[in-house]
């Protein structure tokens, strides 16, 4: 069976990314599979640029097939903030809790119809000698007035999918990946990786 090496210790990430690669028959591992993997600095100005380095930097480092993702959100009325520091936006020691507090406390005043908002994710595939495609994909929604629901990670419990009145903490998995940003990039993701796989089976 072939390896796919995911270049994330996010849990929550990695059970998205194996759960919809679940009909490939790829077997998803992740960086907590493989212990003394390089540190990576996430330097880039964009998520396409952050996902191609972590794939680049680990393809290189193990000589697998490796995926790199990078996501978070944009607000439109913090000029596009947290953007590519969405991990890491209320300091160093940021966490999901710290990172949702601090974006309703600068939202504090902003009418529901301008809370508009968007996840974007890019996905990077590489082998060891190149970097393959980047692909990428977005979800449209608002932030909510307070944290609503347990379910997926980040800033889920904020993102309100208007259609539905309900946020991704409140959707069912199942639900969350008809739409989300993440889904429609691995859609595109997946027509990369079976081309790559049927150019290198020959």
């Amino acid at each position: 069976m072939r390896e796919l090496l995911v270049a994330t210790r996010n849990k929550g990430k990695v059970r998205e990314i194996a759960d919809l690669l679940l009909p490939t028959g790829i077997r998803v591992t992740s960086l907590l599979d493989h212990p003394g993997m390089p540190d990576i600095i996430e330097d880039g100005v964009t998520f396409r640029a952050n996902a191609a380095k972590k794939a680049v930097v680990i393809a290189r480092h193990t000589g697998l097939l490796v995926m790199g993702e990078d996501s978070g959100l944009e607000v439109d009325a913090l000029g596009g903030r947290p953007g590519v520091y969405s991990a890491r936006y209320s300091g160093e020691n940021a966490t999901d809790d710290t990172n949702n507090a601090l974006l309703l406390k600068e939202l504090a005043g902003v009418p529901a119809e301008k809370r508009t908002a968007r996840y974007r994710s890019a996905i990077a595939l590489a082998d060891k000698d190149v970097l393959v495609d980047v692909v990428e994909g977005s979800c449209e929604g608002l932030i909510a007035g307070e944290c609503r629901g347990t379910n997926g990670f980040g800033y889920d419990p904020l993102f309100l999918i208007p259609s539905y009145q309900r946020t991704f903490g409140e959707l069912d998995l199942a639900v969350k990946q008809t739409m989300s940003h993440r889904a429609n990039a691995l859609r595109k993701f997946l027509k990369l990786l079976e081309n790559y796989l049927v150019r290198t089976a020959s």
